[in-house]
């Protein structure tokens, strides 16, 4: 297929290589160490890690590289930069040790702050999503071309509304909001998966909302960003604001909340993460 961005198609087949690489590890017993932050690290994080940034630097070794497995370049550097890749090789790796099915490999290429587009692979069925803001979103299944994808404004008839959630991640402000939801919208379904598929379900119509409001870093959110915005979404701050990834020191995003763009309820949700 031809992706109306020159990089889409061989970001694709990079992030695809990278799931090769750590599926020989999947489900093995792979040693886990922790990371300073506590966070764990196997080698098939830094077998996909290695993999990506060498195809990236073939690709155009004029655009710098943040990958989680290489963050430590100081701010000093990254401000400077206009143009990057954020990359996660293995998005959910709590996931990938419990043997789950849902871990991902994340590139985004970011421009002053915004994500041009993101690409987030699924490494267990060879599954993908690309997009990016006013380039649209696709779907790529093994064997298939690749379908366009688009958000749902309302649940279809007789489904209910959907949110996704982690599994893992939540917080007390989370729960508050997900009860004002429901108070506002009726009951809710909520959806558990992990890693950057939570976008990745907004994306393709199979969920309505992702609210946030727990830790993430840069590189879990900014690829899925792409796929979403593309596909119609948008991500926002608790102001209302687009979410970006200005060069600030800290990795850290803040909350946020993923919609689609033309939700009527899109205020109401702002108004509750305020609250």
């Amino acid at each position: 297929m031809n992706f109306p961005h020159p990089l889409m198609a061989p970001v694709v087949e990079l992030a695809l290589k990278a799931g090769e690489s750590i599926l020989p590890f999947w489900r093995i017993g792979t040693a886990v160490t922790a990371k300073a932050d506590d966070s764990p690290v196997t080698a098939a994080d830094l077998a996909a890690h290695h993999l990506i940034l060498a195809g990236l630097t073939a690709l155009d070794p004029t655009i710098p590289v943040l990958s989680e497995e290489d963050a430590n370049i100081p701010h000093s550097v990254r401000a400077g930069w206009q143009r990057w890749w954020l990359v996660d090789p293995l998005d959910g790796t709590k996931e990938f040790i419990s043997g789950s099915e849902e871990f991902t490999v994340n590139i985004a290429l970011i421009e002053q702050g915004r994500v041009v587009f993101g690409v987030v692979s699924m490494p267990t069925n060879d599954r993908f999503y690309v997009g990016g803001a006013g380039l649209g979103a696709w779907r790529g299944d093994k064997g298939r071309e690749p379908a366009p994808i688009q958000v749902r404004d309302v649940p279809a008839t007789g489904e209910a509304f959907t949110v996704v959630a982690s599994r893992r991640h939540s917080s007390p402000e989370q729960e508050r909001l997900l009860a004002g939801l429901s108070d506002s919208l009726g009951e809710l379904q909520l959806a558990n998966i992990g890693s950057s598929l939570k976008f990745c379900l907004l994306a393709e119509g199979a969920a309505d909302c992702y609210p946030r409001l727990a830790p993430t870093s840069q590189w879990d959110t900014a690829a899925a960003q792409g796929v979403l915005e593309g596909a119609g979404g948008e991500v926002l701050d608790l102001r209302g604001q687009p979410f970006c990834y200005p060069a600030r020191e800290s990795l850290l995003n803040e909350y946020f909340l993923a919609l689609p763009a033309k939700a009527a309820w899109r205020e109401k949700l702002l108004q509750l993460a305020r609250s």
